[in-house]
């Protein structure tokens, strides 16, 4: 570990990748430490920190408690969205946190997300402003688009005709939906703002527009199944920093088919854990920090919240991070093929 001195006297502590894995990854990441907690830096130079409490999923009742034991146990990062429709119980956690002293609203990195039927420019400081409210904070650290598609506009969060198949609003484009973003950044509301599920075309398409705000993040599903390597090293080569949401298969989410393959259960991924006697959730996050990447696994269960946090006090060894790599099979949990008609639905199909 090299120790380097900021301009501003701020102690901060790099870990370059050690040459086995750099031939591994084909780039030489770089980890910001900061007062112990890991983190990466956006273009903004804002410090986001490296692993997060994932909220999708979490019901009403049960996320109040999973932030309040994620800010207990040390995680400074928490992820939201308006399509969660739990924010306020998030807000309700952060203000306990912040009230009963163990952070400073500035010790805290918060996101939220832009939904589909909010894509209309003129919509987006409104649905972020309730967000805020919700959240019961004053500015937020990042805000994404959530998805490229637009769907019908309104409170109806999922929109379909009698037939059940989705409404879009393809008269909107998301390059326009980008534009009213910078405006949050430009007013000072969030420090930084990014994308969600967007391809390589799509975000070149924003890095076309006038420059006003850089895109800091692409949060996108990827784990060893899906690793993700073309889209990462696309990223890198813009500066932006990569989330990674479902690291450990999404295996609860709603539409899992007893058929889909099960990341949790793999043989290589429990010998793994088995070889380190880490659980393999702890393998499966660690895979993403090993390379770089912001993750936010989900939990609402106070002891697996502190073992997903834990995944930053090992490391894995160069050929065991290739083992994981090795298990890509381009894999999709989250690939909403039941949109894919939309004309900005961002993935391949998959037969």
């Amino acid at each position: 570990m090299i120790l380097h001195f900021m301009p501003r006297g701020e102690r901060v502590l790099y870990r370059e990748a050690y040459v086995g894995l750099s031939s591994i990854l084909g780039y030489r990441p770089i980890f910001l430490l900061v007062m112990s907690q890991y983190a990466v830096k956006l273009q903004s130079g804002a410090s986001m920190p490296i692993i997060g409490l994932g909220t999708w999923k979490s019901k009403p009742g049960e996320v109040e408690n999973a932030v309040k034991a994620a800010i207990d146990c040390g995680y400074r990062h928490i992820d939201c969205a308006c399509a969660y429709q739990n924010e306020q119980e998030v807000g309700t956690a952060l203000k306990a946190k912040i009230d009963d002293g163990t952070v400073k609203r500035e010790d805290l990195f918060i996101t939220s997300k832009l939904w589909n039927t909010f894509h209309y420019p003129e919509d987006v400081m409104k649905t972020f402003k309730n967000s805020l409210d919700l959240l019961g904070l004053e500015y937020l650290d990042l805000y994404l688009i959530h998805w490229p598609m637009a769907y019908k506009r309104g409170d109806n969060l999922f929109p379909k005709d009698d037939s059940g198949k989705f409404i879009y609003a393809e008269e909107i484009s998301f390059t326009d939906t980008w534009k009213a973003m910078e405006e949050l950044v430009a007013k000072k509301l969030c420090k930084s703002i990014g994308v969600s599920n967007f391809n390589e075309q799509q975000i070149d398409k924003i890095l076309a527009l006038p420059p006003k705000a850089p895109v800091a993040v692409n949060q996108i599903e990827l784990h060893p199944y899906l690793t993700q390597q073309a889209m990462v090293d696309y990223c890198n080569s813009k500066g932006i920093v990569v989330t990674a949401y479902s690291p450990l298969g999404s295996p609860d989410r709603p539409w899992v088919k007893e058929t889909d393959p099960s990341l949790m259960d793999d043989p290589m991924v429990l010998e793994i854990a088995n070889r380190y006697k880490k659980s393999p959730a702890q393998i499966l996050i660690r895979f993403s920090i090993e390379r770089g990447i912001v993750v936010i696994p989900k939990s609402i269960t106070p002891a697996r919240i502190q073992a997903n946090f834990e995944s930053l006090n090992f490391e894995l060894k160069p050929e065991d991070l290739k083992l994981l790599l090795d298990l890509n099979r381009d894999y999709r949990g989250c690939a909403l093929e039941w949109i894919s008609d939309h004309k900005d639905h961002p993935f391949p199909l998959v037969s």
